[in-house]
């Protein structure tokens, strides 16, 4: 709690809370007409497809898996809400997160590892599902009648692609006048609302609702010492204003200390998302410091090993990642990593022993796969390392390398034909016509010419040999002469 301030502001502070307390025992407010909810969802829709064609999206799935759960450990305590919530991620270091209209909310990589606890994680959910809640962005489409859905959706997926500001504010200003583009920024009765139903989501989650106070703090903090204004004030602005009724809302209301962590495992997912940062060298100066707090912090030494592996430092990798096998014997994300650095160190044995017992814990991970048919691969046991990728292959592993694995797996045990298919369909995925061509004709004249794999190489090969249409021509209105492709 922050000390009480004089006794007149807090008089007044008194009444305005009791004010608020009357307010929200009552609905969510209705709203004038605009978008109906099915509108809302299309639009929302339309967002997501324009961040995952923009390649936004992150693709961890354990982040995601994670963040997914604590958005339904919020609602499940809600009685009715107008959509069926997503959650997702997007892979930029902005501290940042954004509801947009159907239920979806978008939490930045940035905002993730600068929370300190996962209640302060899910108080900035619980304020986002309660601007979705309560169809704040449908009624800033209201005050702007010249907005129309598609260019709505422009402008919000261009703000989210620059993570508040930037570049993608740059695309979202130039989509419209600027005085539309503001219509789309919360006002201070927005933000009361989405706090106030947001503290109070949090709490019924279980969560701490004082975490919504202390990450709000954490952000004006970042703001005073980095040179860089977090996005997360661009959208929500009055930041100071907030602490103070927040504040008031936790001495009158929200007595009850609630639980820090409820899904678990915050730290590992702040480590996958630091690990996935450009600039590695602050988030290795970061891991070391925390190790310094606490020299058996098993994953500042696993997120320190990792990084160094990612740097090319391989002999101290080792080194800090088999201290951290020591401590977490049974963890399979180490134990994987560990694998992956032996690999890399060249010590092909260890990288089988380590990987080994992550594909039992997990037999579903695509780089234990991989990297476990590979070092199988180094020792000579390519039976095994084949047996590995069939499996991936079976069960939908999603990774082109899988394809390269099989190709080399077949050649070492002398099956040129498989050898070269394998090749063939790994080239294809990745768009080299020529080089999967020469595979898929080299695998041909090795198969029997009326077996499966033959008329399925030959439908390749079709498919391959096929003209690439051309763009259609549009004729030049200044005259009969002038034409031009469509870009």
């Amino acid at each position: 709690m922050t000390p009480h301030r004089k006794t007149p502001y807090r008089a007044c502070a008194a009444f305005f809370v009791a004010v608020l307390f009357f307010l929200s025992a009552s609905p969510l407010p209705a709203r004038a007409a605009g978008l109906t909810i099915e509108e809302e969802k299309k639009l929302g829709r339309e967002i997501y497809e324009k961040l995952e064609k923009a390649n936004a999206l992150s693709k961890n799935q354990k982040v995601v898996d994670y963040i997914r759960r604590i958005g339904a450990q919020i609602l499940a305590q809600q009685q009715q809400v107008p959509f069926d919530f997503t959650f997702n991620v997007i892979n930029s270091s902005a501290i940042n997160a954004f509801a947009t209209p159907g239920g979806y909310i978008y939490v930045f990589r940035g905002l993730i590892t600068l929370a300190e606890n996962e209640s302060e994680l899910a108080s900035v959910m619980a304020h986002e599902i309660a601007h979705a809640n309560a169809r704040h962005i449908n009624s800033m489409m209201e005050k702007s009648q010249k907005l129309n859905m598609a260019a709505l959706a422009g402008i919000i997926a261009g703000a989210l692609l620059g993570g508040g500001g930037g570049a993608g504010a740059a695309v979202a200003m130039g989509t419209m006048a600027g005085a539309q583009t503001m219509a789309l920024q919360y006002s201070r009765e927005h933000e009361e609302e989405a706090d106030r139903y947001g503290m109070a989501y949090l709490a019924a989650a279980g969560y701490d609702p004082k975490s919504m106070v202390d990450f709000m703090k954490l952000m004006r903090r970042h703001e005073f010492y980095s040179n860089l204004v977090p996005s997360y004030f661009l959208t929500h602005p009055g930041t100071s204003d907030r602490i103070r009724y927040l504040d008031s809302l936790l001495e009158a209301r929200y007595t009850a200390k609630g639980k820090e962590s409820i899904v678990g495992g915050f730290r590992r997912i702040q480590v996958e998302m630091l690990m996935e940062e450009r600039n590695l060298e602050p988030v290795l100066t970061r891991f070391r410091d925390e190790l310094k707090k606490n020299p058996s912090d098993v994953n500042a030494l696993y997120g320190i090993a990792v990084v160094q592996a990612k740097l090319g430092n391989t002999k101290d990798a080792d080194a800090n990642i088999r201290t951290a096998v020591r401590l977490a014997p049974e963890d399979p994300e180490i134990l994987r990593d560990a694998g992956i650095i032996a690999y890399l160190a060249g010590n092909y044995p260890d990288a089988v022993q380590f990987l080994r017992k992550a594909y039992q814990a997990n037999d579903a991970d695509a780089e234990t796969v991989l990297y476990l048919g590979r070092a199988y691969e180094q020792t000579g046991d390519y039976f095994t390392a084949l047996e590995l990728y069939r499996k991936a292959l079976a069960a939908g592993i999603a990774d082109d390398q899988i394809y390269y694995g099989l190709a080399t797996a077949y050649g070492q045990l002398n099956n040129p034909g498989e050898s070269h298919y394998w090749f063939g369909t790994y080239f294809k995925k990745k768009k080299k016509k020529d080089s999967a061509l020469f595979h898929y004709r080299a695998a041909l004249g090795q198969v029997p010419p009326d077996s499966d794999r033959a008329r399925e190489i030959r439908q390749e090969i079709e498919t391959l040999q096929k003209p690439q249409e051309k763009p259609p021509v549009q004729h030049d209105p200044r005259g009969p002469s002038r034409t031009r492709r469509v870009p």
